[in-house]
């Protein structure tokens, strides 16, 4: 069973997504009112909308993730922050797992074990 975190309001990346999903054959069940894809309840039962504070020391999941999204949040962070944030993420990503952030954000390769996959997508290896 695969698990996901979605950090963000909540809104999928149209492309981005139907790319993976397509990848994984996941079935896509139209398009939301917003653009926004609609997936099926077989995979929304996986996914776990929550809110939390991010400097959390410890975040309250006891399962890693195969997928986090995190969009538009981290560009409000000091590079300080935003290193201790993506480290986080990448300790709660089961190996092969994506991080799919806002398109203005980027990753410093430095810092993380992430993989650049596209612009806005990380895998850890």
């Amino acid at each position: 069973m695969k698990k996901i975190l979605i950090v963000d309001d909540a809104a999928f990346m149209r492309l981005t997504i139907r790319n993976m999903l397509e990848k994984n054959s996941y079935e896509i069940v139209g398009e939301a009112t917003n653009g926004n894809y609609r997936i099926v309840d077989e995979i929304r039962n996986d996914v776990i909308f929550r809110k939390f504070n991010l400097m959390e020391r410890n975040y309250p999941f006891s399962r890693k993730f195969h997928v986090i999204f995190c969009r538009n949040v981290m560009i409000y962070f000091a590079d300080e922050t935003k290193n201790e944030v993506i480290n986080k993420f990448y300790n709660m990503l089961e190996p092969g797992g994506y991080l799919f952030i806002g398109h203005t954000e980027s990753i410093p390769r430095s810092v993380t074990g992430f993989q650049y996959v596209m612009p806005s997508v990380y895998r850890k290896e």
